[in-house]
């Protein structure tokens, strides 16, 4: 098949769905299909096959995203060319009016996947108060698709409560092999860097921006060391708008010796800093999919995390990791007590097993399938918008 990836985001862009993205269309191609990823330009981007640039009005904001020009003309240019079976769009706002329209244009299906859940970040534009639209919103765009893909079965269901008109299917992000393949040496050499003489390390990979809830995280592990003391430090990979007040927040907390801001790490090494730590800590509330999560599991470290959607979906309490409610004195006593019991090698083996089931290779045969479908839906559906309106002409002549 000839598949379009639109998306308002991508590499060298730092986040989840641009991850998803590059995994799924390299899957793809490896099982024989060919794949073009629409997406905005870059500031620092790296030109590569399979990847059409159109143009963003914006570049380098909120931590070196852009705002896409989806009106490019040169999106259509390059689409026209391209003869697809079918467009995958990854977002319903922007480039999701372009997919919509070239779908209609030229008759091509279209699958819209669900990665994110907008109204929990409509405070970065002013407009909190907006959140009840949303649903109604993503409602209306499934009307113009031919499958809708879920990234885990609680966000389905959460689709399926707002009633869309498309059919939905749950399709993951996979991982690649690569992932199950932490270097030893570096993961030994990282926890020596990073822990030092101090007894248990824990990393946590995260854009350091609100909705990802590290406060309560930094929160917790001040009361876990005023309990058990300095025998730890938390690498905290990544980076954000947010990392100026959260440095603020660790000297506040006294937390300066045991908290190390690692910044930005490329995707393929983090494997090897959660492969050096004892346990991955997660507070994040608004994940659709905890891809991250995943990445550690492949490396064999369990999850401490808080319950919340995407994170349901792929921790299981005492078998590859546990979740608190939202409760810092809860999750620092379930921390404390992982550690006292000696649960951590149990839990790795755990880890790797609900891992193993997230293979990129299998995602990707999954997702053509969807594709097939999305394929048959449109056609389906054509040919009873076909029926309807020889039966809407024959009334019209009837009634003449």
């Amino acid at each position: 098949m000839k598949i379009a990836m639109l998306t308002n985001n991508y590499k060298p862009f730092v986040a989840g769905v641009p991850v998803s993205i590059e995994r799924l269309s390299e899957s793809l191609k490896k099982q024989g299909h060919e794949v073009v990823v629409f997406a905005p330009c870059y500031k620092e981007q790296v030109p590569e096959p399979g990847v059409v640039r159109y143009r963003s009005l914006l570049k380098g904001v909120a931590g070196g995203a852009s705002v896409p020009d989806s009106l490019d003309f040169e999106i259509e240019r390059k689409f026209k060319e391209g003869n697809f079976d079918v467009i995958h769009v990854h977002h319903p706002m922007m480039i999701g009016h372009t997919a919509r329209y070239l779908s209609w244009k030229y008759h091509v299906p279209l699958v819209f996947t669900y990665h994110t859940r907008y109204e929990q970040y409509l405070h970065y534009i002013g407009m909190a108060k907006l959140k009840g639209i949303i649903p109604a919103y993503i409602k209306s765009y499934t009307k113009h698709c031919d499958m809708v893909i879920a990234p885990t079965p609680l966000m389905k269901e959460y689709l399926e409560e707002i009633q869309p008109e498309a059919d939905v299917r749950v399709l993951p992000t996979g991982l690649p092999e690569d992932s199950f393949k932490p270097d030893e040496k570096k993961a030994a050499k990282l926890r020596k860097e990073l822990a030092g003489d101090k007894k248990y390390l824990f990393c946590t990979v995260a854009r350091l921006a609100k909705e990802k809830n590290l406060d309560f995280l930094l929160k917790a592990l001040k009361r876990y060391k005023d309990v058990k003391g300095s025998d730890f430090s938390l690498a905290l990979i990544g980076d954000g708008p947010e990392r100026s007040e959260l440095e603020k927040k660790v000297h506040r907390l006294n937390l300066e010796e045991e908290v190390v801001f690692v910044g930005k790490v490329p995707n393929q090494e983090i494997k090897n800093y959660c492969h050096g730590s004892d346990l991955f800590l997660f507070s994040s509330l608004s994940e659709t999919q905890g891809i991250v999560l995943l990445e550690s599991m492949a490396a064999g470290t369990p999850v401490m995390a808080v319950r919340a959607t995407g994170t349901q979906d792929v921790v299981i309490n005492g078998k590859n990791g546990y979740m608190t409610d939202v409760s810092e004195e809860e999750f620092s006593d379930k921390l404390m007590d992982i550690l006292e019991k000696k649960e951590i090698d149990l839990l790795r083996q755990g880890a790797l097993r609900t891992a193993g089931r997230y293979s990129c290779e299998r995602i990707a045969a999954e997702a053509a399938g969807a594709y097939r479908q999305a394929v048959c839906n449109r056609r389906e559906r054509e040919q009873q918008n076909h029926g309807k309106n020889r039966n809407r002409g024959k009334d019209m002549v009837y009634s003449g």
